[in-house]
């Protein structure tokens, strides 16, 4: 499955609403650890069809990163049926991101 782009707009319907599990990549352009961890998450995303993947750029959803208190990037969230159930910040390697979605 392809990568989702979530904003504040789109949050409730794809993240909240979605019964099943949603990886969330909180990121930004101009973060290199970010860069690094993106193709991992591509990977995951297309080797994991049954979880949704999502992308939040911090520079352009300033109100969702602050909302989660998102103070370092990358981090990932994950959520299962519209709970947060997991947490991760800086870069990880495939194994761990795996394991976080469980």
């Amino acid at each position: 499955m392809a990568t989702t782009v979530i904003t504040k707009d789109n949050f409730q319907s794809e993240v909240l609403d979605y019964s099943g599990t949603v990886l969330i990549d909180f990121w930004a352009d101009w973060c290199g650890p970010c860069r690094m961890l993106s193709p991992v998450i591509d990977e995951v995303a297309a080797e994991n069809p049954a979880i949704k993947v999502g992308k939040v750029n911090v520079d352009a959803e300033q109100e969702l990163a602050a909302q989660f208190g998102i103070m370092s990037i990358p981090t990932l969230l994950v959520f299962k049926n519209g709970q947060k159930s997991g947490e991760s910040v800086g870069l990880i390697p495939k194994e761990q991101v795996e394991k976080l979605i469980g």
